[in-house]
């Protein structure tokens, strides 16, 4: 019996040295038992089992609410900057994002051109660029793409799957650069001809519509010329290159359009040249504006407003400019530019050419990357998009619609886009910027005979970034 109790004493020893070296679980609302000495006494009955440890009891669940993120700032760049027709919208926008998350946008928006292009570049090559970007999705911004200086919509959703879901996945601009998606975009675009009613009515020619064809069309400059009134207001200076999307589609088809030739011989470069060529005979008819070949952009938009000029081609954001200069904006209207071969009149020139990036920077950066994606939802969402031209081109999947008070020019803008019977993406877009530049500045050579169209395309098709 001694030789029993001798082990269970060591027993109790041996246990009471293990619990003392070992720390304990910590327990939400148990006290700890006395610590005793007296050994338990030696029997074969066994212990009564001990209570449930009230640390199996769960603890009751917090209610209070999870600290609210730190405000941040962002640094974003987009192209509303000067007198874009949609600046105070993007302003309305960003502002109510600010007021609703306290977040603080650092706008650094400016005019879009070839220089505000160059100068984001440099930002990127620099360590500089924004946390958001408002930017166009084409070969311009194939260097943000190689350089994985962007986020891709893919690698987005993995993390945030809502991210952009108002938005038809197959209408997101792919790049050029890797097939894959990265900008969201607010709405795109769509160039059309703007016409000025009363300039017609003077000169007895009717507004042309969708069966009007391009030889109809150049028979009605003849006669609007001969009433004494310029037929068409353009630059060939500045922005001739409206007229050159619709002169080569005139030549080609929806399906070749975007595609950039190889050379001026093959089959897209030929239609360009042959479009370049017919501006070279509309400029020899004098149905361009007198210094046409001098003349800014602004000068020869003022020809519209002023009734000096019957038509322009330009793009949807023209529309803004309309209602702001036009004395009575009812005497406006857009329509088709007319069209011959296999482009019907009712084929347009449209896409969604611009969108916004979120930056590498700003993904990586944990205090930035969720203030960043709030932001492009906030930029996105669809009244948003509609208050940003409800007649564009639209990756919307409830579309958008127009209001209720909207001008009869917004109404004639909506008949002809939801009349469209094909959509092409600008040949121009194609091009880098560098060659863009080259081609059409040689416009005026070509149509004053100091150049082919052919040489002025393969000078352009030469030149690289």
């Amino acid at each position: 019996m001694k030789k029993i109790i001798s082990l269970v004493l060591a027993a109790v020893l041996v246990a009471a040295m293990v619990a003392g070296c070992t720390k304990p679980e910590p327990t939400t609302n148990t006290t700890p038992a006395p610590t005793t000495t007296t050994p338990a006494p030696a029997t074969e009955t066994p212990a009564p089992a001990a209570e449930a440890p009230a640390a199996e009891t769960p603890a009751p669940e917090t209610t209070e609410p999870a600290p609210a993120a730190k405000p941040v700032e962002l640094t974003v760049v987009t192209s509303y900057g000067g007198d874009d027709g949609n600046r105070v919208n993007y302003e309305n926008a960003f502002k109510a994002y600010e007021a609703e998350t306290g977040n603080t946008v650092l706008d650094a928006s400016g005019t879009s051109n070839e220089e505000w292009k160059a100068r984001i570049m440099a930002d990127f090559e620099t360590g500089a660029e924004p946390d958001v970007l408002f930017f166009f999705v084409g070969v311009d911004a194939n260097k943000l793409i190689e350089g994985g200086k962007v986020v891709s919509v893919e690698e987005i959703r993995a993390k945030y799957p809502d991210y952009a879901s108002n938005m038809k996945d197959e209408t997101l601009p792919k790049s050029p650069a890797d097939g894959k998606q990265y900008a969201i975009p607010v709405n795109g675009y769509w160039e059309g001809l703007f016409v000025n009613k009363k300039v017609l009515a003077a000169a007895g020619v009717e507004i042309p519509g969708p069966n009007t064809t391009w030889d109809q069309f150049m028979a009605d400059c003849q006669k609007i010329a001969d009433a004494g009134y310029i037929p068409i207001a353009a630059s060939l200076n500045e922005v001739p290159h409206y007229w050159f999307e619709f002169t080569a589609f005139n030549h080609g088809n929806v399906a070749m359009h975007r595609n950039v030739p190889a050379s001026s011989a093959d089959a897209n470069g030929a239609a360009w040249a042959a479009g370049l060529n017919d501006i070279k005979t509309m400029y020899e008819k004098g149905f361009f504006p007198p210094n046409t070949n001098t003349a800014t952009d602004p000068e020869t938009n003022v020809l519209m407003t002023d009734d000096s000029a019957a038509f322009m081609i330009d793009g949807s954001w023209k529309m803004g400019w309309f209602e702001e200069n036009a004395e009575d904006i009812s005497n406006f209207t857009v329509t088709y530019v007319p069209g011959m071969g296999e482009r019907k009149s009712t084929d347009i020139i449209g896409g969604l050419s611009s969108g916004y990036y979120i930056t590498r920077k700003a993904w990586d950066n944990p205090e930035k990357q969720a203030a960043a994606v709030a932001f492009v939802q906030a930029m996105t969402k669809d009244e948003v998009v509609n208050s940003f031209g409800a007649t564009a081109i639209t990756a919307l999947k409830n579309g958008t619609t127009a209001p209720a008070d909207a001008s009869s020019l917004v109404q004639d803008a909506l008949v002809m886009t939801k009349g469209a019977s094909g959509v092409a993406e600008a040949a121009q877009d194609g091009l880098n910027p560098s060659a863009r530049a080259d081609l059409f500045g040689n416009v005026s050579n070509i149509v004053t005979g100091g150049m082919t169209a052919e040489a002025a395309i393969d000078q352009a098709l030469a030149v690289t970034e």
